[in-house]
């Protein structure tokens, strides 16, 4: 991995790095404004056919529903975006624009921005775990965990629970109460995001009836949510991943190493907002999403990071468990060889 000075003080290699991503840091408001526009009406234009098309078919709606969830993904990098403060210049712009996009994935807007903030903070700590990540337990804590705890785990890590109930869960019931020891903004954040989707529901099924506004918004958020979660799954769960304890972590590290670079097809790179460079997302927060592949193709230092495609993702899906004494990501028909396994 060619990070700078290796010998340098952690301060050092960070200035170095912070030179060199400065000038991808500066929003576009011409390249946000037309990417807000071709994600937002296309989603709501793809929304009224889906329902229209309830008449027809409920599989032709299927249909338009899939292609309209890749542009609530699309939404959501948006309210991504706005959340670490890139999209606009503005804070005003940031805060109204990320409210309203984030509002339309279901989430509130501030209490998913400290979350996030707190997964940016910590990801690849194995002692800062439990905070806006995929939960993951190391073999030991699995090997003394009750049987209870254990069966718990492992419904939770399976991929139908993980990528089907999940989601809809997440989206649609976790996020209408606010976490412990929430601020008054995250409180009103999600009380309003609340009230603002009872209202957008009462309105909507009254014009075209509850059914058909259930059929299209939860058909639509079960393909968006599989997707998104799929995506942050993938993005710290795959083979070679860096974590460490707090005195051996390291943020360069686990930006570049912690973080992968997700190579996708073109089209869905696009649906996906360039969210698969997330090396150089968590490298850099504030830089927009149309400019993640144009910093990665630029900086030699990011080039030499290993990608993984559609076809070698899928080995994730074996992942449950992080092995301290091999450090790399485990399956559970592996715990027999460990010298903790179970």
């Amino acid at each position: 991995m060619n990070i700078p000075d290796p010998g340098a003080s952690a301060a050092a290699a960070w200035r170095s790095w912070k030179k060199r991503l400065e000038p991808y840091q500066r929003p576009d408001l011409r390249r946000s404004t037309i990417q807000l526009a071709n994600s937002v009406i296309p989603y709501v234009v793809l929304w009224l056919i889906a329902w229209r098309l309830l008449g027809v078919s409920y599989w032709a709606t299927l249909g338009v529903c899939i292609l309209a969830a890749g542009f609530l993904v699309r939404v959501f990098i948006i309210s991504h975006d706005c959340g670490h403060g890139s999209f606009f210049h503005s804070r005003r712009a940031n805060s109204l624009w990320g409210g309203l996009t984030s509002a339309l994935v279901f989430i509130p807007y501030y209490a998913w921005r400290h979350e996030h903030a707190v997964h940016h903070a910590s990801s690849g700590n194995l002692d800062r775990r439990g905070v806006g990540d995929i939960r993951t337990m190391t073999v030991r804590e699995y090997a003394a965990a009750s049987r209870w705890k254990r069966w718990k785990y492992r419904m939770y890590r399976h991929p139908l629970v993980m990528f089907g109930v999940g989601p809809l869960y997440t989206f649609l019931v976790s996020y209408r109460f606010w976490p412990p020891n929430a601020t008054r903004r995250v409180k009103i954040s999600t009380v309003r995001t609340n009230v603002g989707l009872l209202l957008l529901a009462v309105g909507v099924s009254a014009l075209i009836g509850v059914k058909a506004y259930l059929a299209v918004q939860l058909s639509i958020m079960a393909i968006a949510g599989a997707a998104g979660v799929w995506l942050f799954y993938v993005q710290h769960q795959f083979e070679g991943v860096y974590w460490e304890r707090t005195e051996d972590w390291d943020f360069i590290r686990q930006a570049i190493e912690g973080s992968s670079y997700y190579k996708l097809p073109k089209v869905l790179q696009w649906f996906s907002g360039n969210i698969g460079f997330h090396h150089v997302h968590h490298l850099s927060a504030r830089i927009p999403n149309y400019f993640l592949e144009k910093c990665q193709r630029e900086i030699v230092a990011l080039q030499n990071v290993k990608p993984i495609t559609l076809r070698t993702s899928l080995r994730s899906l074996k992942f449950r468990l992080w092995d301290e004494d091999r450090n790399r990501l485990i399956g559970f028909s592996e715990l027999r060889s460990c010298a903790h396994g179970v």
